[in-house]
């Protein structure tokens, strides 16, 4: 079997692999992009229509200069595809004063000068009357904030790589892959490859690709359900992140009129084989959506229309790995994105490409670096 070489070999072409994939491309790169499955595909975590883009980040305002970066990455895919991506519809925030989402994000939006309304009671029934929020809640609106269409923009990437003369290899599964000195290798099920550097974003398999760095990835199934809203009633206009009694949903006005992704954000059964994940919609799954649409949202019919699993990968403290191996330092490495990475893509591409180049990038990850898990 003959070798195929290149520069860069990116191993999977989901969300930060293949944005990894047409940054390495776009530094006119020889590129290879191996993905086990089709770009883009329904088995992993980037996929389900829609995902909610925002910029006064409650997880923590490091975050805050990566999201400006990446607004502007989209930006330019938009630009080079000649399509839109990003749809700027807001977002509102409701939650109790004490929880995550409300003091997080006025943190960020104090400390990086992000543009947020508080608004009254009074003003979400004028402005958002198919929303209700419970006694003593607060609320948020951030203007700057919308959601992405992420199938498209997963494709989007890949395609654009394609077209700077990257090279994308789907249907192939990694069986191994070593790294010695300058030069990288991978096997999969159909050729071998080698490379002067490596990029591994495996997303829910990324524990079976990085077994040696140790991090304790929990993979964790996400239902996501879509609801109707009845006839003639005013269905939700902006994405929305509702924190209630230690549990937190969201959700997202969908491509087709009227209707409203619904999703847990909080709890999920953890997944022991990503290969290996239940994909129909359980009763257990839909209750509490249910719950929530029926307290919450007016006028939603909580008849599910359709739905969808995705996956989280978990690290323990809920924040990214965006770093080089360890061990071999041409090889980057992304993976943990907790349920809240997508938004992040292209800029998590611009840093592994960095990474595999380089070894270094002048992106603000630090804290994402660098982290023991012993």
């Amino acid at each position: 079997m003959s070798v195929v070489t290149a520069d860069v070999i990116v191993i999977g072409l989901g969300a930060m692999g293949g944005a990894a994939f047409r940054s390495l491309a776009s530094r006119g790169l020889r590129v290879v992009g191996i993905e086990q499955h089709s770009v883009p595909h329904a088995l992993g975590s980037s996929h389900g229509e829609t995902r909610i883009i925002r910029k006064a980040y409650f997880e923590h305002p490091d975050y805050v200069p990566l999201l400006r970066r990446s607004y502007e990455l989209w930006g330019d895919l938009e630009t080079a595809i000649g399509q839109q991506l990003y749809h700027e519809t807001g977002l509102l925030l409701i939650g109790p004063p004490d929880g995550e989402a409300i003091p997080g994000a006025r943190l960020a939006a104090e400390r990086h000068g992000i543009a947020i309304e508080p608004l009254s009671a009074a003003d979400l029934r004028r402005r958002f009357p198919w929303i209700t929020p419970r006694e003593g809640d607060e609320c948020l609106f951030e203007p700057e904030a919308g959601f992405l269409e992420v199938e498209r923009c997963v494709e989007a990437q890949v395609r654009d790589g394609e077209r700077r003369q990257g090279t994308a290899a789907c249907g192939e599964r990694v069986v191994e892959w070593s790294a010695e000195g300058r030069v990288a290798r991978v096997v999969t099920d159909r050729g071998r490859y080698e490379a002067g550097a490596l990029v591994i974003a495996g997303g829910p398999w990324a524990s079976r690709l990085l077994h040696e760095m140790h991090v304790p990835l929990e993979v964790v199934r996400k239902p996501v359900v879509w609801f109707r809203s009845r006839p003639g009633a005013v269905a939700p206009t902006c994405g929305f992140f509702v924190e209630q009694e230690g549990r937190a949903f969201y959700g997202v006005p969908s491509l087709e009129r009227g209707m409203t992704k619904l999703a847990e954000h909080t709890g999920g059964n953890v997944v022991e084989d990503a290969d290996r994940v239940d994909r129909l919609l359980r009763s257990e799954d839909v209750g509490p959506l249910q719950t929530f649409a029926e307290t919450t949202l007016r006028d939603i019919d909580s008849t599910p229309v359709r739905s969808a699993v995705c996956l989280y990968t978990l690290t323990p403290d809920r924040h990214f790995v965006i770093d080089q191996h360890p061990g071999h330092a041409n090889v980057a490495v992304a993976c943990g994105f907790s349920g809240h990475g997508f938004k992040f893509a292209p800029v998590v591409g611009e840093a592994l490409a960095d990474l595999a180049v380089r070894g270094e990038s002048a992106l603000p990850i630090g804290f994402l670096q660098n982290r023991s898990w012993t």
